[in-house]
Formats: C-alpha cells, sequence, structure tokens
C-alpha cells in the first residue's frame, strides 16, 4: 500500500483515493458542507486555506493546504512506483 504526503505530515493510501478537486466551485462546496453535516470531512489543513479537496472510496472528504496539482504529481509518482515494482517482479 501507498501513502501520499497531503499535507504538514498527514498521508492517504493511494488506492483509496476516487477524485481531486479544487475547492472553488459551488458544487465542491456544497459536497464539503453536505460531508460536514455527515461527519465525513477530514480537515489537515492546520488553520490554512483549502486548496484542494479529495474524496475517498468510503466518502470521506479530506481538505488539504497542498495545491490540487501537487498532490495530483504525488499520486502519479506513487502509481507510476506500483507499476515498476510490477514490472520487476514480472521479470
Amino acid at each position: 500500500m501507498k501513502f501520499i504526503n497531503i499535507g504538514f505530515g498527514n498521508m492517504v493510501a493511494a488506492n483509496r483515493v476516487i477524485a481531486l478537486a479544487s475547492p472553488d466551485s459551488a458544487p465542491i462546496k456544497r459536497l464539503v458542507q453536505d460531508a460536514k453535516d455527515d461527519g465525513r470531512v477530514i480537515d489537515v489543513t492546520c488553520g490554512r486555506r483549502t486548496r484542494a479537496v479529495i474524496i475517498t472510496d468510503s466518502e470521506h472528504v479530506l481538505l488539504s493546504a497542498i495545491q490540487t496539482e501537487t498532490i495530483s504529481n504525488r499520486l502519479d509518482d506513487s502509481m507510476n512506483e506500483t507499476d515498476d515494482e510490477d514490472l520487476i517482479e514480472e521479470e
């Protein structure tokens, strides 16, 4: 299982991430508010501005102060490492 850093020493399992979104659009704001009402939000911004919203397969919503693009790159790097390991094991 690979973990990616989502800021301030907080990690999320790479295979559990369903979507990354910017918190600026109205639908994402509604999604975050609904998740707050249901107790499914995990805020790891440490009091800073939310710059990325991460949606997991367990329907939890994580709020991060790291840019969406940065998290996407880390997620992509994590997935590529997994692919490389699979190729090595197959040989």
